[in-house]
């Protein structure tokens, strides 16, 4: 079923107000939030690198933890994608008369949930369960984010929030789900020519 929600009637007031605080803002600020609206993601990806170089000194079960995080946020990733097809939400810049910092998207790059705060999202609740440390770095850049999402003029905040309640929720289940069944993968891998991946040598 397509919903086709007009996101402006659910919070298009707070969008426009942070958006025309974002024109009237300094230029570095609107530059520094741009990049990492555009450029953030790839921090995750280096967290999750470094959580899975640390979990090798740790053992194999917490290798297995570790290299599960990239494909449980694809899986997060692939639940919002799917949202995305069934609610339809135009881009608040084509519904709303703004000038953003993002350029506005074509047609039927629908809005909510974001993409980009789910995936953020997903890949700090699966952080928490390779190291707190790293988990806690990554809710802040998750947080930052999304909030990054609506300054650019990409989403509404109900988008946004949309997006990470959904990259949470999708990564506490999986790796909940694979928590349990770590320490037997782990097993079977450690004998094969994977081993390399689970322990430092």
């Amino acid at each position: 079923m397509i919903i086709a929600l007009d996101g402006s009637s659910v919070d298009g007031s707070a969008y426009t107000g942070v958006v025309n605080l974002a024109r009237h803002s300094p230029v570095w600020l609107d530059d520094a939030v741009s990049a990492w609206s555009t450029y953030g993601l790839a921090l995750f990806a280096v967290l999750m690198a470094v959580g899975w170089w640390h979990a090798r000194r740790v053992g194999a079960t917490a290798s297995v933890t570790a290299l599960a995080v990239p494909f449980v946020v694809v899986v997060a990733f692939g639940v919002d994608a799917v949202l995305k097809l069934l609610v339809r939400e135009d881009r608040p810049c084509q519904s709303l008369r703004v000038t953003t910092l993002e350029a506005c998207p074509a047609p039927g790059d629908w809005s909510f949930p974001s993409n980009h705060a789910a995936i953020a999202a997903a890949a700090a609740v699966a952080l928490l369960f390779v190291s707190r440390r790293l988990g806690a770095l990554a809710v802040v850049a998750a947080c930052a984010m999304a909030v990054s999402r609506v300054w650019v003029g990409a989403h509404y905040p109900h988008d946004v929030l949309a997006g990470v309640v959904v990259g949470a929720l999708v990564s506490q289940l999986v790796m909940s789900a694979l928590r349990g069944r770590a320490e037997a993968a782990a097993l079977r891998l450690a004998a094969t020519r994977l081993r390399p991946l689970l322990v430092v040598s």
